[in-house]
């Protein structure tokens, strides 16, 4: 379970620990957050996984091919 400090910092936006422990799915690699700040890219598998609400959807069902 996260920290309430964690937790506020998710609901006002992704915060930097957050994104240093979420991984891929499918690939175990690092992701980053895109441009519109809307999905959390894997370059390595070239997959955008969607940000709802400010969670971040991590499903591999759920994440789209990214145009290269």
């Amino acid at each position: 379970m996260l920290p309430f400090d964690a937790i506020k910092e998710v609901a006002m936006g992704l915060s930097k620990e957050l994104l240093d422990i979420l991984a891929c799915p499918k690939c175990k690699g690092d992701i980053r957050v895109s441009e519109k700040e809307d999905g959390l890219i894997c370059d390595s598998c070239k997959l955008i996984y969607p940000i709802k609400d400010d969670i971040p959807v991590m499903l591999i069902d759920e994440a789209t091919r990214i145009a290269e």
